[in-house]
């Protein structure tokens, strides 16, 4: 991928989010260890996109990769998964200055998003459960060559107070769920329908320059600054 990259272009994993207001508590990056990853060139944004083949399309549609030849990928490698875990990362209004890593997730569908997820474990289930399997299984971190320096350190960050779950609102229902690992897919989904209702509607921003306003007035605004600050971009489906 080094070869390949000209200068000034940034190599970007692009993570699909529906949650834009819960990046400043990313502690990892999701990818599948065998799903196929492209790398594309984006001469709108002079960058390399890191996504599936998929998503890759749906953006050459969008005018997001060479608007004068819409549909047209520019593929400079072909990646599993598993080539890419351990990498280091900035990821957008994280509290981890120093960097967040890509990390493997067993659940990810490369139909659906892009095949990258930002991890919020704080507020999202699935990813508290994951990371925790991370954690507390020495045994899986080394089957995916992970040290324990891009695990270990990375906790969850009290980002949104949600009425009745607290300030750690994932963690607190798949406690209470008695939920073991992130194959427990039912109950995960249960768990995130409940968190992600309850705190888009009640939750309240602890982190950031808009703490203290309701997720639901902050969202949009979050979203809207990220996009002017060439950190994200708006992807349909």
């Amino acid at each position: 991928l080094k070869a390949v990259v000209k200068d000034k272009e940034e190599v970007c994993l692009l993570a699909a989010t529906l949650r834009p207001e819960t990046m400043y508590g990313q502690t990892n990056c999701w990818l599948h260890p065998t799903i196929d990853y492209v790398a594309v060139r984006s001469k709108r944004f002079s960058s390399i996109f890191v996504l599936t083949q998929r998503a890759a399309l749906n953006m050459a549609y969008q005018d997001l990769l060479d608007p004068e030849q819409p549909g047209k990928l520019d593929i400079v490698a072909v990646l599993k998964g598993e080539e890419l875990f351990g990498l280091r990362l900035k990821g957008p209004l994280t509290t981890y200055k120093d960097g967040i890593y890509t990390l493997p997730m067993l659940t990810i569908s490369a139909a659906k998003g892009t095949g990258v997820v930002t991890s919020v474990p704080s507020d999202s289930p699935d990813d508290f459960a994951s990371l925790r399997d991370l954690k507390n299984k020495k045994p899986l971190r080394e089957k995916f060559g992970i040290t324990d320096e891009m695990v270990l350190p990375f906790d969850p960050v009290e980002i949104i107070e949600t009425p009745g779950l607290g300030k750690m609102a994932a963690a607190k229902v798949v406690e209470d769920m008695k939920i073991a690992s992130q194959n427990d897919r039912d109950k995960l989904q249960e768990a995130k329908e409940k968190v992600y209702k309850l705190g888009f509607y009640d939750g309240v921003l602890l982190l950031g320059k808009y703490a203290g306003q309701k997720v639901q007035n902050a969202k949009k605004i979050i979203q809207q600054e990220l996009i002017d600050s060439n950190e994200a971009m708006i992807y349909y489906e």
